[in-house]
């Protein structure tokens, strides 16, 4: 059996792939262009196993390689493969759910204090011996604070977790309701969650509906000081609409783990806006992450081997 994995430098060369090695003749890629569907094909298309985890792989990928049986998404996210065009071809699409669930909400809660405490620019001013200025880096208190959610899958349900013990008000949007246990956790509609929160946090895969989402007018909504997180899809956020309401004051802050690009073209117009900090998708990547990463993705191929379904995604 023929494996091709696109894109292994990703996950680093501190993780040993005998595990995956194990179960066929495996060509391992550091990297694939991931704008180039020619070079995408000429490495896939003579084999039925592929795994990915941000090489993109299109409809034109897929119909040009016949062979291809099994794409296996080494991650959560899995709007790096066209699912309709998958199904259409008779090819089996698995993901790797929660794996990162403690890491990405941590993460977020390390955006969202260096926000509120500026650790990083009093380190700074300690280094260069500068006199402290409270009111050029303010510091906030979270407790009281109404802390939003955008979807509350896995991550989300973690983080809302984090930021209750925090002693935040704590409230969630999700576009399918959910069952909610917890005395202190509301669950209400995405309008009455722009319009509450201190924090917004998003927590929502990309899809065509969810492209977009933060654009003007939901942050016209917005409290004009609101904290804006996002560890999920660079491209839930019109870049241009946040960029331009940091500048103006609109919004107070943003701590982005994604963009819509990456890695981060220098005409994104986050660069230069105010109150923007950006890190380069980084909130899964811990070692102990990477590894169990690669330990269920290794184990959806072999349950797809043996003829079983696990995490498998379907189009609907």
């Amino acid at each position: 059996m023929k494996i091709v994995l696109l894109d292994g430098l990703a996950l680093n060369d501190d993780l040993n792939w005998d595990s995956l090695k194990e179960l066929g003749e495996c060509r391992l890629y550091d990297r694939t262009p991931v704008d180039d569907n020619h070079e995408i094909i000429n490495r896939i298309s003579h084999t039925p196993i592929v795994l990915t985890h941000k090489t993109p792989i299109n409809a034109e990928v897929i119909h040009n390689s016949p062979q291809l049986k099994y794409i296996g998404i080494m991650g959560t996210g899995y709007d790096v493969v066209d699912v309709k065009a998958a199904k259409e071809a008779g090819i089996t699409v698995t993901t790797v759910p929660t794996y990162a669930s403690d890491a990405v909400a941590q993460f977020t809660f390390a955006l969202l204090l260096e926000v509120t405490n500026h650790v990083i620019s009093y380190q700074n001013g300690s280094l260069n011996n500068q006199l402290t200025d409270f009111k050029g880096s303010p510091l906030t208190v979270l407790r009281g604070k109404a802390f939003g959610l955008i979807g509350y899958g896995a991550i989300a349900q973690r983080v809302a977790q984090i930021a209750h013990a925090f002693s935040m008000t704590v409230i969630f949007y999700n576009h399918r309701p959910k069952t909610v246990h917890e005395k202190w956790l509301q669950q209400v509609s995405l309008d009455e969650l722009l319009t509450r929160s201190d924090v917004i946090s998003l927590h929502v895969i990309q899809t065509p509906q969810t492209i977009n989402l933060i654009n003007q007018t939901t942050i016209n909504l917005m409290k004009s000081n609101v904290i804006l997180l996002n560890t999920a899809r660079g491209k839930l956020i019109n870049e241009a609409d946040l960029a331009a309401a940091l500048n103006s004051g609109r919004v107070g802050a943003a701590a982005l783990d994604v963009v819509s690009s990456e890695p981060i073209k220098s005409d994104n117009p986050l660069l230069t806006a105010t109150n923007c900090m950006i890190t380069p998708h980084i909130a899964w990547a811990s070692q102990e992450t990477r590894a169990r990463l690669l330990a269920i993705s290794v184990d959806n191929l072999k349950e797809f081997l043996a003829g079983r379904q696990q995490n498998i995604i379907t189009y609907k």
